[in-house]
C-alpha cells in the first residue's frame, strides 16, 4: 500500500491525535534539552570555581563534584548550584561543606608561594 493509500483509509482524528501525540513528545524532549543544556552549564562554571578555589585542574574539580555527589547522595548538578551559590556568598550546607572540602584536601596540590 503506498503512503497515499494509506493516508486515503486514516481518518482526520487519527492523524490529528498522531500529530498531537508528536507535538507532546517534542516539547517534553525540548524541557529536557533545555534543563541538561543549563545543568551542564552550572557545572562547568562550578568546576571553574574549584580550579581557582582549589589550585586544581578542571579533570581534578570535575571529580571533586562528581566524588561530593556521590558521596552525599546529591544530584552533581545540585551540588553544582549550591558551590556556585556558595561563591556568591551563601553558606554551603552542612552535608556538602564537609564532604567538599574532603574531596578538594584529596587532589590539593601543595601550596608553594605565599
Amino acid at each position: 500500500m503506498t503512503s497515499s493509500a494509506r493516508r486515503s483509509t486514516e481518518s482526520p482524528q487519527t492523524t490529528t491525535d498522531e500529530l498531537v501525540a508528536e507535538l507532546r513528545r517534542v516539547r517534553a524532549e525540548n524541557r529536557q534539552l533545555k534543563q541538561a543544556l543549563a545543568s551542564h552549564a552550572a557545572v562547568d562554571q562550578a568546576i571553574g570555581v574549584l580550579t581557582v578555589l582549589g589550585r586544581i585542574s578542571p579533570a581534578d574539580g570535575f571529580t571533586v563534584l562528581r566524588e561530593t555527589s556521590q558521596h552525599t547522595n546529591v544530584r552533581l548538578s545540585v551540588v553544582a548550584e549550591y558551590l556556585l551559590d556558595h561563591a556568591r556568598g551563601a553558606p554551603l550546607p552542612a552535608v556538602l561543606h564537609g564532604e567538599l572540602h574532603a574531596a578538594l584536601s584529596r587532589r590539593a596540590s601543595p601550596h608553594t608561594g605565599p
